[in-house]
This record gives structure tokens, sequence and C-alpha cells, in this order.
């Protein structure tokens, strides 16, 4: 019967049987609102989806995956047919030589040159993906464990032997080695890997890959339990990969594993300190955020949010009525895979967490710690204060490298203040930080940064978002930004430089697709001391 994994998935747990049976309806809910999306973009003259960049008619092979995984869940008409010849393309087009980097890779859309030859070099995250080995691997697992029944005898053959490959080429990967960047701190593909590695060993007998496998969960739980953290701390859309992997470790791996043992509760502890940061006045998680796609998750689409939406619903999670109207719109094709596991899932998270996803609890501080090493000189210090209309989230870090452990300052978030205007929106700020230490406590409506190896070159950048559309269209002061207001000292010299980046013009261009203010202050040229601001908020509602 149709849908039926949907019921035969759930377990007993924390919740209620009213809420047990709401999540399921949820569940549903986005699997056939993601996959109607995904319909529109099937090609089924190919058996590939086009690319959902609308990238002139290719087409995109990690989407495809995930789209058969939801033809199945769904099984009406030839679902099943497309589904079966979607993942025979996909492997199809997996990379095969095994004495190059990207041996047992997925291609990243099969119109592609070969990836190795001159004229298409082999560029890490651009021409080939490690990550997707994870990716596209997890996925043909949930397929295996959950729809065997649908997927022909030769089928499955063709999917172990190319599991066993994608494991074989996963385990090149060494951190510092060849531009790779995996540690077991890099959480959402370590996470993947271990289980991806550990499952397939123990399905094809093979105890060298089932041991590897183990050896590398151990890392990334060492890790974990230092301070029951992700070492990805914070992020919406990979704190939703990471949720999504331990969920597979927790109800595919057997207590004979590590995975086993320790993916429910790492789910359980990621979601309470998710809880502790998340607003439901602003549904918003609470910075710092190591890596970010935006900086309201009312506008952008992330993966967290739809594991809010199979537990809250769509209406009380940070999902537009059209989740493909946001930015980051892509990752709205994982949707049926987060559907397929949120029964088993949402049996993991406590009634308070779950509470607090649709009412904010009061007023109150979070502190905990993140570590990556080998970025980290120590465990980056995580400070939260939350109030009902505004948040204010720091980290203190002292690294080896710009733009924290993902090496991209445009997706760090050290340093994030959100607040609520009169028209229901969210206003926000976060320090654009390009430097390697930082001094960050968060307090009650306060925010106090402190570069200690710092100079009079310094600068601290904020990006603030743009108005609401019943606010003021031009900034140039504090004084005209809107629902707050910001008072600011320190060593810093007191006048500042205000300059937009839009769009189609300004001084610059868009962050991850949002339109900011870009507020700039300077040392004095003489200074000696060391760089500081300390920011006051006021909420002007």
């Amino acid at each position: 019967m149709p849908i039926s994994w949907l019921f035969l998935s759930a377990s007993c747990g924390t919740l209620s049987h009213v809420r047990r049976n709401d999540t399921l309806s949820f569940a549903l809910n986005l699997l056939h609102e993601s996959m109607n999306w995904m319909d529109m973009y099937y090609d089924t003259e190919t058996g590939y989806l086009y690319s959902l960049n609308a990238a002139a008619l290719t087409h995109e092979t990690r989407a495809s995956a995930w789209y058969a995984s939801g033809l199945l869940a769904r099984n009406e008409g030839n679902d099943v047919e497309q589904a079966v010849r979607i993942i025979r393309n996909v492997i199809d087009g997996q990379h095969k030589n095994a004495s190059s980097q990207w041996y047992g890779d997925y291609q990243i859309y099969p119109e592609e040159p070969t990836v190795g030859r001159e004229q298409y070099p082999p560029v890490i995250y651009n021409s080939w993906d490690p990550n997707w080995r994870g990716f596209i691997g997890t996925t043909f697992i949930l397929i295996l464990e959950e729809f065997p029944h649908l997927i022909p005898h030769e089928i499955q053959e063709y999917m172990l032997e190319s599991l066993y490959n994608t494991s074989i080429g996963d385990s090149y990967r060494v951190g510092g080695v060849d531009d790779d960047n995996l540690y077991p701190a890099y959480s959402n593909p370590s996470i993947m890997r271990a289980f991806v590695t550990g499952w397939t060993g123990r399905r094809l007998n093979e105890s060298n890959m089932t041991t590897a496998g183990e050896i590398y969960a151990k890392e990334v739980i060492d890790l974990f339990t230092r301070a029951n953290t992700l070492s990805e701390f914070n992020s919406g859309t990979y704190a939703g990969v990471s949720l999504f992997a331990l969920t597979l470790w927790a109800k595919y791996m057997p207590e004979s594993s590590s995975m086993g043992q320790y993916g429910g509760d790492m789910i359980r502890k990621t979601w309470a300190t998710l809880g502790s940061l998340y607003n439901a006045n602003l549904k918003n998680v609470a910075g710092p955020w190591d890596r970010s796609y935006g900086y309201d998750m009312n506008r952008y689409l992330s993966i967290l949010a739809l594991q809010m939406w199979t537990l809250v619903g769509k209406k009380n999670a940070p999902i537009n009525a059209k989740p493909y109207a946001m930015g980051h719109k892509d990752d709205f094709a994982i949707g049926p895979l987060v559907a397929i596991l949120a029964p088993f899932h949402n049996t993991l998270i406590d009634n308070e967490t779950f509470n607090s996803l649709l009412t904010f609890p009061g007023t109150h501080t979070v502190q905990t710690s993140a570590f990556s090493p080998p970025y980290d000189t120590y465990p980056r210090n995580i400070t939260a204060w939350m109030s009902p209309y505004l948040t204010i989230g720091s980290e203190t870090f002292s690294e080896n490298v710009f733009g924290g452990p993902a090496r991209s300052s445009n997706s760090f978030n050290p340093a994030v203040v959100q607040w609520a205007r009169n028209d229901g929106t969210v206003g926000w700020l976060t320090l654009h930080a390009q430097v390697m230490d930082l001094i960050a406590v968060a307090g009650e409506k306060t925010l106090n940064l402190t570069y200690p190896s710092g100079n009079s070159t310094s600068t601290f950048t904020f990006l603030v978002g743009t108005n609401s559309r019943a606010g003021k269209r031009d900034v140039a002061s504090w004084a005209d930004v809107e629902g707050m207001s910001v008072n600011i000292s320190g060593t810093i010299d007191p006048g500042y430089v205000v300059s937009f980046n839009g769009l189609v013009g300004g001084a610059g261009e868009t962050i991850n697709n949002f339109e900011f203010w870009n507020f700039t202050y300077s040392m004095p040229s003489d200074s000696v001391d060391i760089p500081n601001v300390l920011l006051k908020f006021d909420l002007s509602r």
C-alpha cells in the first residue's frame, strides 16, 4: 500500500499518541509538497531531474537520487519504474577510475565532461564534490532499508556494488591532503561517511570496511560528547544534514555498533541545544552560526526547517507558504528523505524541546561550546541571550584560518542579533568577521566584541538587514534601522561608514542572496588600544 512506510516506521518514544499522529500527517504533507515541486522538473526522456537552478535544461544527479526515494515512498502510477530508472542512471554515472581522487563519487550532472581531462581539471567542490558520496550513498541505503520489496534484485546488487565503491573512494579522503577538508569535526559529511562505510561493510561482510566505519564514528562521537554539541555548530542547513545522518545511525545500525549506541542520544542532545536557541516568536534559531546560507530562516530554505515542518507543521515552522520561492530553494529536494525518516526521528525529541518549537519559554541565557580541530586553538565558547523579541548570540574563538572551520567569511557568523519588527518580519545584524580570533560575549541587550590580536588597522564590519516594506528604503545611520535602537562605544573611532550591497547595485554583491547595509567602524589611526566595540540594543516597537 502506498505511503505505508509512514505507519510502519513509527515506534514508541517520548511523543504522545496525538503528537505522533500529527507528525505523521506533517511528514506526509512534506513528502507530497516536495514531490509535487520536483515532479515539474522531472525529465521522463532521460530519467533525471532538470537542474533546480534552471541551468539551460541540464540535469542534476544528487537531487535525482533524492527524488527517487520520494517516488518509492509515494508509489503511485509508474513511480517505482521511474525510481529504478533514476537509480540505474546515477550509478552508471559513478566515477570508476580507482586511481583518481574522485573514485566512487558521482557526477554533478550527467552532461559534464570527464573529470580530470585537461579541459575539465579536477577541482574539489567544483567539478567534483566528495560529499556527494555521502549524500547519494545514504540515499541508496535508505532505499535498500525502506523499500527493498520495490527494487529488482539486480538493481539492489548494482546499488551494493556502488556503495562498496563509494566507501572505498571515501577512504581516500584525508583532511589536509589534496585540498580535502574532511576531518571528524566536519560534522555532516563525517557522520555520513562513518554510516555508509559501516553499513556497507556489515551488509557485504567486509570486516575491514566495517571497522573503518566504527573507527571514524568514534572520532565523531568523541568530539560530540566533549560538550554534547556538533563541531559544525548551529547551522540551519548542516545541522539538518547531521540530524538526518544521525537518524540513519540510530535507525539502521545495530546496538553492537557505536553508531547504533550513540545515534539516538546525539539526536536528542543536538535538538536540546537547538531548542534552547530557538525563538518561536521570530521563527529563527539564534546565532552564532558556524555555516549559514542566510540571516533569517523565514526567507531561506533550511533543512532544519524541513525537520521542524514534520514536528510542528508547516505553518508553525520557519517555512514560507511557497518554499520554492525562498533562498537556497534547492534543499527542498531533500524533503522526501526527511519525511521518510520523520516518524522514527521525531520520537527521539523530548517534550521540552518540542514545546520550545511552538512557544518561546521566556527570557534565558545559553552557554555551551563546540570544538573543530585542527582549526580551533581551543573550543569555541558560545553565549546567547534569549528574550521574547530580541536574541543575541556569539562565540569566542581562536583559529588558524579566516572564516571559521568552513573557511568562508560569508557563511561564518560568530556574532548575530535578531529582533521582531512591528509588521512581524525579522530584523538582523551580523559581524562579518575576517579575523582569526575574537572574544565575543552576548549579554542582556548587549554584545561585546574584542579583537585580541587586532591593531590600529582593524575594522568591525556589521551587516544589517534591509528594512521591511513599511520601513525606510534608505539607511544612512543607525537611526534609520527599523525596529531597533543601537548605541555603540569602545576603542573604535565613533565615526562609521554606511554602504549598501544589493541585488542590482550598490557597493558590492549580496551574500547568500540577502541584501544588506554595511556599517563599518575603524580604529583611530594612531591607536595602541586593543580593538573593542560594545553594542547596546533597545527595541523600538
